[in-house]
């Protein structure tokens, strides 16, 4: 088997790597340039592809002749393309004869679209995982070839699950590949109306309403955690990203009583940062960044800052 492989982050990584190990020939590597307004955590595919001897370009836009060219000289069998940002033009696809194939961070056809991970863990679900599919036109509609579930524990983080989901795309694509290489595909049914799509992500849907269940907070919290944005509040003309946050145990919620008429927000008690929410549950906040500082707040410099606003409104 032939391919070419356009692909990015972490399971662009390791699926490449997988390729390698099953001795599939990837001719080219199509990858992106790192963004300069972007937190580059994940690994480099630039990086692998060069590790393992392999040939790669810079293609921000699929649609773009020279990349359809360079495609069109590499000859490829198939294409694989592993977390690639950009949908990849079908005229494009069609240069591959055995076929085009995507690996997508979610189990198909549920969270079909973008940052399937975060959204999971927004809405409460309790697994997720990785789906090999064909690609065609309309995004992660293609029939299915294979897919991993992970487990979403309570107080995983989309960073945590998105670990968990880069294996599960490396066992996924692994299983699939003896099939595929012998020309025996598996095809299973995608079926979209049993399904979700969600669109992209934006810093500011990180926005916490403390009006709000606590639940809800809470998975917010934890969908968009660093290595991600961070969900946010603003109090007193300041900035406070919630970057790790819990749910208090019920054992402890003696202690963590607040003064009667409370509203909504961030407070200080017993020496701990806690949200106070709509339904009247807590979130009790471990790191506390404001205005951009990467260094905690720790509580008490919380609670003096709130003690200093009081004053300021009382004068």
């Amino acid at each position: 088997m032939r391919a070419v492989v356009f692909g990015y982050h972490n399971v662009g990584d390791r699926c490449l790597r997988v390729l390698h190990a099953r001795g599939v020939d990837v001719a080219l590597v199509i990858t992106h340039r790192d963004r300069a307004d972007e937190n580059i955590w994940f690994r480099r595919v630039a990086d692998t592809a060069a590790e393992l001897g392999i040939p790669f370009v810079y293609g921000e836009d699929p649609a773009d002749p020279a990349v359809a060219q360079a495609v069109r000289d590499a000859k490829p069998d198939v294409i694989f393309s592993f977390y690639y940002r950009s949908m990849i033009p079908a005229s494009v696809l069609a240069l591959a004869p055995q076929g085009a194939f995507n690996m997508h961070g979610s189990l198909l056809p549920k969270y079909r679209g973008r940052v399937p991970v975060n959204w999971a863990v927004l809405h409460g679900e309790t697994e997720t995982g990785a789906t090999l599919h064909a690609m065609e036109a309309k995004p992660d509609a293609g029939y299915i070839v294979d897919q991993t579930a992970v487990p979403i524990l309570p107080d995983d983080t989309a960073g945590e699950v998105f670990e968990k989901v880069t294996v599960a795309a490396e066992q996924t694509l692994w299983r699939a590949l003896p099939a595929m290489i012998a020309g025996r595909t598996p095809q299973l049914p995608n079926r979209l109306e049993q399904g979700s799509y969600f669109s992209g992500r934006k810093p500011e849907d990180g926005r916490i309403d403390w009006t709000r269940p606590a639940a809800e907070v809470y998975n917010l919290i934890r969908a968009v955690a660093p290595p991600y944005p961070g969900a946010f509040t603003e109090l007193h003309g300041h900035r406070f990203i919630v970057a790790q946050a819990r749910r208090p145990l019920p054992a402890a919620l003696p202690a963590l009583l607040l003064p009667a008429g409370s509203q909504p927000g961030l407070h200080a008690c017993h020496g701990q940062i806690v949200g106070l929410c709509g339904d009247g549950g807590l979130v009790v906040i471990g790191q506390l960044l404001v205005d951009g500082d990467t260094t905690a707040m720790p509580a008490e410099a919380f609670a003096s800052f709130l003690t200093e606003q009081s004053k300021e409104e009382n004068r």
